[in-house]
């Protein structure tokens, strides 16, 4: 890319022709500050135990961005599944940890797959 000289730049000012290229150099600035100040909120790791075929604590509110492990200390496999199938953990055996990262607002019901009576709920928000 070519560099403009300083004449060449005071002649462009002056004729009005950087005024837009300008303007969208700082709405790309303004955008790409705005997007890191809501990626960088200093996302946490949330930790919900599955103990007693249970999920403790069984509601978690969370903001978006942040993660949540899932931890199994059953003998049983467990899976934290969204109820529409949305994500899913997997399967879990004793001491194992399923780790996911909600960036969507909103309130998401889950269960465990081979034992549907354990539920839960994420309640992300802003």
């Amino acid at each position: 890319m070519q560099r403009l000289t300083r004449r060449e730049v005071s002649a462009l000012l002056g004729a009005g022709l950087l005024a837009p290229l300008a303007a969208q150099a700082r709405a790309a600035d303004a955008k790409d500050a705005r997007d890191a100040s809501s990626e960088d909120h200093n996302a946490q790791t949330h930790v919900i135990d599955i103990r007693r075929a249970t999920f403790e604590p069984g509601t978690l509110t969370i903001k978006a961005g942040d993660h949540i492990t899932w931890v199994n200390h059953d003998i049983a496999p467990h899976t934290a599944t969204e109820m529409e199938g949305e994500w899913d953990t997997g399967a879990l055996k004793r001491g194992e940890t399923g780790t996911l990262t909600f960036d969507t607002e909103g309130t998401h019901a889950y269960y465990c797959v081979f034992h549907p009576h354990m539920t839960g709920k994420i309640i992300v928000t802003a």
